[in-house]
């Protein structure tokens, strides 16, 4: 036991290096081509920060472990909601752009429920996998145009702080990238081996495993995100990150992952998406109220989280 909980610290660690590092090389050459820091974050950025929950779902996804593909998905937005947003709001209440209400979180919800319908035959095949990537891809192009529309001096300077600069060369880009990609290949293995090897231990399914562990581990770079900007007294940063991961998580991944290769699901319960399904609609009435999350609306959602994992962890 201590073994595989060692490896798995050691898998979580090398899976946050590995994503710096392809966020900063990716962004880097994407600057040389001549794209804006605003369309670097809303693109580049915003793909590499949900690239160890890409890695690792594509991986379990090939070993034929489609609980855990799945299971990273749907425990990941459920953490992201109830823990990532639940906690940032208690330290500080998050002012809300009428335009994530109006557009970005319908779009969150809306992708939570097509999930279980795509998934109701317990498959998700490669003209699933096609449908779902082309709408990541409208979803990312739209926000692109809008951004540029609506644009200032204020949000173009916010993206030019937020994105990594330039390197001194365009080979340390491609090297940053490789290296990055490589370690996170190699982190998301030694997660998901560890992580099988805990859940039989404990007697836990691999859906279980995928839904709470794995699901959490890939979002600390998110939490951390969120926390830090929570203490800076400048929290409204993190509504759109995980309501814009979590949309990239069910379009993105399991998009992605399935036009990899078809993923079999069996150990997902209805309880699982119905829980995602119905935090992510919670949302949009708290989000809606004074267009701010307060501090116990932020309570009340990881009370919902920790109702959760009470519900689906193994009893002794």
């Amino acid at each position: 036991m201590l073994v595989p909980t060692l490896l798995l610290s050691v898998s979580l660690v090398l899976l946050i290096v590995g994503a710096e590092g392809l966020v900063r090389g990716s962004a880097s050459l994407a600057l040389r081509l001549g794209l804006t820091p605003l369309v670097v974050g809303l693109t580049v950025v915003a793909f590499g920060t949900s690239s160890p929950e890409l890695v690792v779902s594509i991986k379990a996804a090939l070993a034929g472990q489609g609980d855990i593909a799945v299971g990273n998905v749907v425990g990941s937005n459920i953490f992201n909601i109830g823990v990532i947003l639940g906690l940032t709001a208690l330290i500080c209440p998050i002012a809300i752009q009428l335009q994530m209400i109006k557009l970005d979180v319908p779009i969150m919800i809306g992708a939570a429920i097509l999930l279980p319908i795509l998934l109701m035959d317990q498959n998700l095949g490669r003209v699933e996998g096609g449908l779902l990537t082309v709408g990541v891809i409208a979803y990312t192009a739209f926000n692109v145009w809008l951004a540029r529309k609506n644009s200032s001096k204020a949000v173009e300077q916010e993206f030019d702080e937020g994105v990594p600069g330039k390197s001194k060369h365009w080979f340390l880009d491609v090297i940053f990238v490789i290296v990055g990609l490589g370690i996170l290949v190699w982190g998301s293995q030694m997660l998901v081996e560890n992580a099988v090897i805990l859940a039989r231990a404990l007697g836990m399914s691999e859906a279980v495993i995928g839904l709470t562990i794995i699901a959490a581990g890939t979002s600390m770079p998110e939490l951390a995100t969120s926390v830090i900007a929570a203490l800076r007294k400048q929290p409204d940063i993190a509504v759109g990150n995980i309501v814009g991961s979590n949309i990239f998580n069910v379009l993105g991944i399991l998009g992605i992952a399935s036009l990899v290769t078809p993923i079999q699901v069996g150990g997902i319960q209805m309880l699982d998406y119905a829980v995602m399904i119905g935090i992510s609609i919670l949302l949009l009435p708290f989000l809606w109220s004074g267009l701010k999350l307060r501090r116990i609306e932020g309570g009340v959602l990881l009370l919902i989280y920790a109702g959760y994992l009470f519900a689906v962890w193994p009893k002794s």
